[in-house]
């Protein structure tokens, strides 16, 4: 007799399958004059992402309990070139994600912004060290800010302040398409990591100017003070034997 869960199946294409519908969907598009902006990582082996920042936003989100069975298959699929398409913007990233169909996928993640007590927290600690502030412009990371960004509580979301939705018919809770669009963020965060700012709805020209100008007030309001650095004449006297 036949029963209908064994009737079922399911083919998954392969690696050169998939890159050839990638390529034949953003060749279409610019056709109909869309630009797609594949997310597709530097290399293909090892880690997905080479920067601090990428690999940050990765290890993040391997790091939920209730991410760990799904996001794994989100790496063959990003490694493939299947996301055509992803565009970060404040709070939301939309991607197309190819798959087993001609045409590619829409997958959308919705991140909570960020607070303004954690966004308040980052300005002062980037406001103790210039140096700190340089490196951020710079697209480096100040090893001082670690524990900020990926510290419980830190400024990298939570699983509950994640959200996402897949034109896909897959019924599980993260579908690969979802998976493989996580993963392209941190592609992009390679590319530039103030696309993080821009998702957690952080202006960045406004985040620089309100950190400098509040590392300016604190240096004014401690241009009374006496250093505890200075030598009075006295002890001078007393060091050198000066009249």
């Amino acid at each position: 007799m036949s029963r209908y869960w064994n009737t079922m199946s399911f083919s998954q294409p392969s690696v050169v399958e998939l890159r050839r519908r990638a390529e034949e969907s953003v060749k279409s598009a610019a056709k109909k004059g869309k630009a797609f902006e594949p997310a597709i990582p530097a290399g293909k082996k090892g880690e997905i992402c080479t920067s601090w920042w990428g690999r940050a936003w990765c290890d993040n989100l391997e790091r939920y309990a209730d991410y760990a069975s799904r996001i794994e298959r989100g790496k063959r699929y990003v490694r493939s070139g299947t996301v055509v398409d992803l565009k970060i913007a404040k709070g939301k990233v939309t991607a197309r994600v190819q798959g087993s169909r001609k045409t590619p996928y829409k997958v959308e993640i919705r991140i909570s912004p960020l607070s303004e007590e954690k966004c308040q927290k980052i300005i002062e600690k980037c406001g103790r060290k210039i140096s700190n502030m340089e490196k951020l412009i710079n697209g480096e990371f100040p090893e001082d800010l670690k524990e900020l960004f990926t510290g419980d509580g830190g400024l990298f979301p939570a699983s509950r302040e994640i959200s996402f939705s897949c034109s896909c018919p897959d019924w599980a809770l993260m579908c690969k398409h979802v998976a493989a669009a996580m993963y392209g963020i941190g592609v992009r965060f390679d590319e530039n990591p103030f696309f993080f700012f821009n998702l957690r709805g952080i202006d960045v020209d406004r985040f620089i100017d309100v950190t400098l100008e509040s590392r300016v007030e604190s240096m004014l309001a401690n241009a009374e003070s006496r250093s505890g650095r200075i030598i009075e004449d006295a002890d001078l006297t007393a060091l050198f034997g000066v009249l």
